[in-house]
């Protein structure tokens, strides 16, 4: 259902940031937080709740659609897209946190792992030389039984020759790190790309392969600023959506 009151006192004139973003910003919180759900009010009740004309909400409802947040469906109303989780790309956060913000259950299911040398493009992410060998492990991250992203992570050895062991155990990256003796850790790099899955990755989704994915490319240093890790996570791009905060 939808919900009449909001996080109002956020919404502030004449502070640099056009009235309709502003609007925009408080549904979006709203719709991560699970606070707001079903059918968003409509343009008269949405235009009395913010002090606004119809053409200000109208212009925050089309960029929540074009966010893939809401679906406008014709002569029926604005509908609030199920499950949408908010990954926030923090300098200390990773997935897992955004799952315990949302409220969400989720954990890493191990497909399998391996050492083998590092190609070109994975030794330089790590700050190693090519073909020094490293540990690959590949992942679906599962939150509620779906499949939200198909993941590859690459580790520098021999430090960590027990983090597969650990992972298992232990199921979140974070808590294997911990467990390796990463006690802090910060992002690095995020680069951030949009492609078309393959057969197989397209599978593991429940999705075509003509969809695109969200892919993050993420590295991650230690509190000695060592690279610990480089990650490939191809996400649902229907099912999760980057927040990147200044």
């Amino acid at each position: 259902m939808s919900i009449q009151q909001s996080n109002t006192s956020a919404f502030k004139r004449g502070q640099g940031t056009p009235v309709w973003r502003q609007i925009e910003a408080i549904l979006a919180q709203d719709i991560y937080s699970g606070k707001l759900s079903g059918k968003l009010d409509n343009e008269t009740s949405l235009s009395e709740r913010f002090g606004v004309n119809r053409h200000t909400v109208r212009q925050a409802v089309k960029a929540l659609a074009e966010r893939g947040l809401i679906e406008v469906v014709q002569g029926k109303g604005s509908f609030v897209r199920e499950e949408v989780i908010a990954y926030e790309l923090g300098e200390r956060t990773r997935l897992a946190h955004s799952l315990a913000k949302a409220r969400k259950i989720g954990h890493s299911r191990i497909l399998n792992d391996h050492v083998l040398p590092a190609t070109a493009s994975v030794a330089q992410m790590l700050g190693i030389d090519e073909h020094t060998e490293v540990l690959q492990i590949d992942t679906l991250d599962v939150v509620e039984n779906k499949v939200l992203g198909v993941c590859t992570q690459y580790f520098p050895l021999p430090r960590f020759a027990d983090f597969a062991r650990h992972y298992q155990e232990l199921g979140k990256t974070h808590l294997a790190l911990q467990a390796c003796g990463v006690q802090e850790f910060t992002r690095k790099l995020s680069r951030i790309s949009a492609q078309l899955p393959d057969k197989h990755v397209a599978r593991q989704l429940q999705q075509s392969s003509s969809s695109p994915v969200l892919c993050v490319e993420s590295v991650y240093q230690d509190q000695d600023k060592h690279i610990i890790e480089y990650g490939i996570s191809l996400l649902s791009s229907s099912s999760v959506q980057v927040v990147i905060e200044p």
